[in-house]
């Protein structure tokens, strides 16, 4: 796998079945999209709108890739795009659970970067 030309497609495309998907039992005042930032190789899962008499803006996810390596910066998934990452043949050694302190990472089964 090319890191450089595959790791951007394979994120883009599990997060815009994850919208597609989301977007089928959406709350027709929540808006549901993809954020992508190619020149820095960022990918954001973004909630904006209302319910409820409330405003809405969630990140569900959000990915960076950096030094070759996944960052997993927020996930809200049930599984989380880790696994997804790993199903589609990502090693786990280039994927950084972001959202965990760096000296917690070395207890997960994925790359510990401080």
């Amino acid at each position: 796998m090319d890191k450089l030309t595959d790791y951007p497609k394979l994120i883009q495309r599990i997060l815009s079945e994850y919208i597609e998907l989301s977007n089928r039992h959406s709350n027709p005042d929540i808006e549901t999209f993809l954020i992508v930032d190619e020149s820095k190789a960022q990918y954001i899962w973004m909630n904006l709108g209302w319910h409820n008499g409330e405003r809405v803006t969630a990140m569900t996810v959000y990915v960076r890739i950096r030094d070759g390596k996944f960052w997993i910066e927020e996930d809200w998934t049930e599984d989380g795009i880790a696994t997804d990452l790993v199903r589609l043949g990502v090693p786990k050694e280039d994927i950084v659970l972001a959202f965990h302190e760096p000296s917690m990472r070395k207890y997960t089964d994925f790359a510990v970067v401080l």
